[in-house]
């Protein structure tokens, strides 16, 4: 019996790592079409009510420490998204909102929070001066050079601040909130002055 059981578990397991990849190249060829992005987006719009108590309804968080959504890469919103559903990303309330939802809603609230404009954050310009030269050394190469990141790696222009802030610490103290062993390695050298300084320079991009 267990070991049925065992079998059923691969199964389910290899089902799901099947789908991403569907829903994935759903996302690009919803994208590509005109009309049928219109039509996602609105429904996304409405999809997201229970997203806007802490995400805001135009994406841009409610709370410093929530972060914004708005103008996010769809590919690698949608990827999250999976990710709070599986648990890979260790959130109690994410993991049970987002199981709730079906394919179509995560695809349309992706969509709908990725062509919404971002607003950047005033920022002290002595950071900003000093968190971009970090930046161009240890982050550019993944996250771009205005940070706008792509299908892999997220934009985190206009990111808010104690979000930014405590997002890399927690990459970089391995803490297990945040699982990335690139990003451990690229922020491992980094001291909390350094981290305050990058997120300065992050926040203030549009």
């Amino acid at each position: 019996m267990r070991s049925w059981f065992y079998v059923l578990g691969i199964l389910a397991a290899s089902g799901m790592a099947h789908a991403q990849p569907a829903l994935q190249e759903r996302l690009k060829s919803v994208s590509a079409d005109p009309a049928a992005l219109k039509q996602a987006v609105e429904a996304g719009k409405k999809a997201s009510f229970f997203c806007a108590n802490c995400h805001g309804e135009d994406g841009i968080s409610k709370s410093p420490e929530v972060p914004n959504l708005a103008g996010q890469n769809p590919a690698y919103l949608l990827e999250q998204i999976r990710k709070f559903g599986s648990g890979e990303r260790k959130d109690p309330f994410m993991q049970g909102l987002i199981k709730v939802l079906k394919d179509d809603e995560r695809l349309q609230i992706t969509l709908f929070y990725a062509g919404v404009s971002v607003r950047p954050s005033s920022a002290d310009p002595v950071q900003v001066a000093r968190g971009k030269g970090l930046f161009d050394k240890l982050c550019v190469r993944c996250h771009g050079e205005q940070a706008h990141g792509n299908d892999a790696y997220p934009r985190l222009a206009g990111q808010k601040l104690p979000y930014l802030q405590t997002s890399i610490t927690r990459y970089r103290d391995q803490t297990g909130v945040r699982n990335n062993q690139l990003m451990s390695i690229a922020t491992a050298p980094l001291k909390n002055e350094d981290i305050v300084a990058i997120a300065h320079y992050l926040t203030q991009l549009p």
